[in-house]
């Protein structure tokens, strides 16, 4: 057996060097592959999977709100990017550029997409005319490139995928609506398919999104007490159309600017798959999100009616709606074990000859590793059945941590010592001065996280300054 777990022994523990234990598991698992760009990662099968569920399960959910899908050019001439002044300003240093279209250098620069509102302001103001045009609610799923100076597979890539919605409103009240109503629908995704608890709220205009008039965000909690900014849903106003032109006549004929909003979702949230849930032995993939849910491993499998009976297991466990799969390949029980666990799949199913003769398998969960003996007849029903238990646990389990995880602080001195000896989120009141934002990040490296949608009144005063305090936020250091 140990030389069946060589293949997690490459594994750093987590608590040693959890940077490294992630790193360790994005690879072990076959998830991606470094390339020959630097910052720019090869997503492998295994990983690609995991990105065409969460893919599959955002697009139904926009789709039912009205979204529809189109899609956008990946290149922006320099001067469509310079419309919107704070916009161009908060990406500015992370454009790539082309310069050249063959041997001919191009009469304007055009930068490969970092965000795509350029393009989309560009294109409605052609599109909406009427009243009747309203509204636009479109998204894309696409690539896009951000020239990042530090990488880390997934979390931060220069090259990477997302979907980006992007849509326009007659009114302030209907954008606002639809800012909102893509939050909560991130956050049921978040929790309901990943398995991980988030807090909604607003960021601070310090940390808002450049040209927006409001941000809203999900946060989420990694296992090492870091902050992960989960999604995002961008109320823009008018300042965009104003910029670009964007307007329509209402019903009294007259002239109106739209009101657009801008949300968005990537693939860091692999990486939070990782960090949420993962252990020293690798993955531990949510079933809602798993590419394998079950993996059949034959015990025995030389043996006469072994093959057979895991066929006939695999079809029916298909029959029932569970993605599995069984592994007949001719490595060793323990080495198959190993590599399930690695890969995160959260149900292994062990069936060997004594199992046949006794009617009955073994089933293993990835999240806690208890065997349940489950009777062959019974087999779909108690799988489905432990399936949604540990959809379930995972998802009380990450919200237990987060809550442990979780401190109040009413004065710097505290704020200052929790921050650096208990890793996690601090709940802290503030007065909504960017000085007392500036000073905590520059003596702590924590950042506001969010202003959270349901308040808490911790003290009457800042935390930092100590003048009168408006808001209670979220802060934590954060990926």
């Amino acid at each position: 057996m140990a030389k069946d777990k060589k293949m997690v022994e490459a594994i750093t523990s987590m608590e040693e060097d959890f940077a490294q234990w992630y790193t360790d598991v994005v690879k072990k698992a076959d998830l991606i592959d470094y390339t020959s760009v630097k910052g720019c990662m090869a997503i492998k099968p295994a990983g690609y999977a995991i990105w065409e569920n969460i893919q599959h399960e955002l697009d139904r959910r926009f789709k039912e709100t009205g979204v529809e899908n189109v899609y956008m050019p990946m290149l922006i001439p320099e001067s469509l990017l310079q419309k919107e002044k704070d916009h161009v300003e908060g990406f500015a240093p992370e454009v790539a550029w082309v310069t050249h279209g063959g041997l001919e250098p191009l009469q304007e620069r055009l930068c490969i997409r970092p965000t795509s509102e350029t393009l989309f302001c560009d294109f409605y103001a052609k599109e909406i005319q009427s009243h009747r045009d309203l509204p636009k609610v479109y998204n894309q799923w696409c690539s896009v490139m951000r020239w990042e100076k530090t990488t880390r597979p997934f979390l931060r890539s220069r090259e990477f995928l997302w979907q980006e919605g992007h849509t326009a409103h007659a009114t302030a009240e209907e954008a606002e609506e639809r800012t909102i109503q893509m939050l909560n629908l991130y956050a049921d995704f978040c929790e309901q398919v990943l398995a991980i608890p988030v807090i909604k709220g607003r960021k601070t205009d310090k940390e808002k999104f450049a040209g927006a008039e409001a941000t809203y965000t999900i946060e989420s909690l990694m296992h090492d007490g870091k902050a992960l900014q989960s999604g995002t849903s961008h109320n823009f106003g008018d300042g965009f159309a104003k910029a670009f032109g964007i307007q329509y006549t209402d019903k009294e004929n007259k002239l109106q600017y739209v009101h657009q909003t801008s949300w968005g979702m990537t693939t860091r949230m692999i990486g939070a798959l990782i960090m949420v849930h993962g252990d020293d032995s690798g993955l531990k993939l949510p079933p809602r999100i798993a590419p394998v849910q079950a993996m059949i491993i034959p015990i025995q499998q030389r043996k006469e009616g072994v093959l057979e009976k895991a066929a006939e297991l695999e079809a029916a466990l298909k029959a029932a709606g569970i993605r599995v799969k069984t592994d007949a390949t001719d490595k060793s029980p323990g080495f198959k074990f190993a590599e399930q666990e690695m890969r995160g799949i959260p149900v292994r199913i062990e069936c060997g000859p004594k199992d046949i003769e006794a009617n009955q398998a073994v089933v293993a969960r990835r999240d806690t590793g208890e065997k349940i003996v489950v009777a062959l007849p019974e087999l779909a029903e108690k799988v489905t059945e432990i399936l949604d238990t540990i959809q379930a646990d995972m998802l009380e389990r990450a919200r237990a941590h987060r809550d442990a995880h979780t401190y109040t602080a009413t004065t710097y001195e505290e704020f200052v010592k929790t921050i650096n000896e208990k890793p996690g989120f601090i709940k802290a009141m503030w007065c909504g001065d960017q000085a007392c934002e500036d000073k905590i990040k520059e003596d702590t490296a924590a950042t506001s996280r969010c202003i959270p949608f349901n308040q808490e009144h911790l003290a009457d005063t800042c935390v930092c300054c100590g003048k009168p305090a408006t808001k209670m936020v979220y802060w934590g250091r954060a990926y």
